[in-house]
């Protein structure tokens, strides 16, 4: 059957699949295939981390993927971007580093089928992979793992003046929102290294790891299917960027590791799914397993956009001809304004009703939007942008194959804003932003406010404006979720075995029960290292 034979197959070098590969293969009786979709991380884009705004837009390094029409947004068709180059989305996302509290893994561990996933099981995993730029080691924090973790080395004393304008409106200052509490605002963590990118391909893939003899990497290699021999896994069929077809054979095991959008259809074209979405494909259903693709959720978000009267700030950096001294800064001492990740100020903020923070602020020190290109420009005038999103929503949506061509994108749905709950707290969070800026304490800054105006004042009107104009976060979880094998929305257990297909699991995203309050990468990289210890049967919790 078999033209390579491994002991163990990964699939998608992304957040997870990069650590993966690096765990499983440190053994060197190993034998370890990691296969990735893109292509190599040599673009210079990927390492200036600025150079995000060109990338998550250019299809070089990127699934341009949308959602179908959303019926709460007008009808829009939602950019929902996802990394393809080694690395994933790692390579191309804002790199801010963001576990989440402590209550979103408690709350996973409380369900059926998910034991062994609470924060004291989880924390260990965070700090495993960690190397902790911002001070000693402690109780939340390590050193000398391989994920860089830094704060923003550009600082722009309007980012100062935002967090006293938080404060004014009290919401805390926090020194480590990734400590003992989460709750406040703070200078951003970010996946950084010498003021250049640090994705999950730096962190575990580097150059002698990548020599090992045991680990095979295979870039432009796109999954076909799952190969079965009955119900057990015995590894992946793919095609490389000649258009050649190969099975690479896996005795112990298959792992997916490709992610919340693509992991469920790569099921689904194998014929594990739900019937009913097998038989619209005309695939043979080999196992019924109907959660396959549901249980899909993202944080969704909107801004506020803010005209100011200082100069010293990243949009007017990015105009000519200042734009030539941050070149050159960049080039010579990798410093200035081109080593700016996607925010430098994070917060998390309770809602009115005193829930635990379910609001989460960002602060840019800059102003703009994208062009027709999807490249990203500066208002006319120095401008600073904050957002808000909503980090428990409950809408739900899905995630399906399209049709048994792995090329062709899926068919996605987040149903956003569905519910009450979310639009209450949308109008709710666009009201703080509006706070932040109108504080008086920032008075000595604000002028106008650019975006959306002052059209925009009532409920309605705010409602309005997110229907118009909000925009995925490009957090996407829970669509192949872990749960007990009688919950029909399940699909792995808590060893993230498929259930009822042996020698497959699943460890990416799409296995989060519930989306946590934060960014996902962080989260991503620690369930591969609990993944590997898994598959290796040897878990530190």
């Amino acid at each position: 059957m078999s033209e390579e034979a491994f002991d163990f197959i990964v699939v998608g070098a992304g957040s997870a699949g990069c650590c993966l590969a690096n765990r499983l293969s440190a053994d060197p009786a190993n034998r370890v295939l990691l296969l990735e979709a893109g292509k190599k991380d040599n673009n210079p884009l990927i390492k200036m981390p600025i150079g995000f705004t060109q990338l998550m837009y250019d299809e070089k390094t990127t699934n341009l993927y949308k959602t179908e029409p959303e019926a709460q947004l007008n009808n829009r068709e939602i950019s929902v971007v996802r990394g393809r180059v080694l690395g994933g989305c790692s390579s191309i996302n804002g790199m801010l580093y963001m576990r989440g509290q402590r209550e979103d893994y408690d709350e996973w561990a409380a369900l059926p089928g998910c034991e062994g996933w609470s924060y004291a099981n989880l924390l260990p995993y965070f700090k495993k992979s960690e190397n902790y730029e911002l001070g000693p080691a402690n109780e939340f924090h390590a050193k000398g793992g391989e994920l860089n973790v830094t704060d923003v080395k550009m600082r722009y004393p309007i980012t100062d003046e935002y967090i006293d304008a938080a404060a004014s409106v009290g919401i805390p200052r926090n020194e480590d929102i990734n400590g003992a509490t989460q709750e406040g605002v703070a200078h951003a963590q970010v996946n950084m290294k010498g003021g250049q990118r640090w994705s999950s391909a730096d962190a575990f893939l580097s150059a002698d790891v990548k020599n090992r003899p045991n680990l095979t990497i295979v870039t432009e290699a796109l999954a076909q299917r799952v190969l079965l021999d009955g119900k057990k896994a015995v590894g992946i069929e793919y095609k490389d960027k000649k258009g050649r077809t190969h099975q690479a054979e896996a005795s112990r095991e298959v792992v997916l590791s490709a992610g919340a959008y693509n992991s469920p259809p790569l099921l689904e074209i194998s014929g594990i799914g739900n019937p009913d979405v097998l038989g619209e494909l005309g695939v043979e259903v080999i196992h019924a397993l109907r959660g396959v693709g549901e249980n899909l959720q993202d944080h969704f978000q909107l801004w506020v956009q803010q005209a100011v009267k200082t100069r010293q700030c990243l949009s007017e950096d990015g105009k000519f001809p200042r734009v030539v001294l941050g070149v050159l800064k960049y080039m010579f001492a990798k410093k200035g304004p081109l080593t700016m990740p996607a925010c430098n100020v994070g917060g998390f903020v309770p809602s009115e009703d005193g829930e635990r923070p379910i609001f989460q602020i960002h602060f840019t020190p800059g102003a703009g939007g994208m062009d027709s290109t999807g490249k990203m420009v500066a208002t006319p005038d120095p401008g600073v942008n904050s957002t808000v999103c909503n980090v428990r929503p409950t809408s739900r949506g899905s995630i399906h194959a399209r049709s048994t061509d792995p090329k062709a994108f899926p068919k996605i749905i987040h149903n956003y804003l569905s519910t009450k709950r979310d639009r209450d707290l949308a109008v709710e969070g666009f009201k703080m932003l509006r706070k932040i800026f109108q504080s008086e304490s920032f008075s000595s800054q604000a002028t106008y406010e650019i975006l959306p105006g002052d059209s925009v004042q009532t409920d309605a009107e705010i409602l309005d404006y997110w229907r118009r104009e909000g925009m995925s976060v490009y957090h996407p979880v829970g669509s192949a979720k872990m749960g007990a094998v009688d919950d029909p929305t399940a699909v792995v257990d808590n060893e993230l075995r498929v259930h009822g297909i042996e020698s497959l699991r699943i460890a990416d995203a799409s296995i989060f029960p519930l989306l946590p309050s934060g960014n996902t990468h962080a989260p991503t990289v620690a369930v591969a290292e609990r993944a590997a210890d898994l598959i290796l049967g040897n878990p530190m919790a």
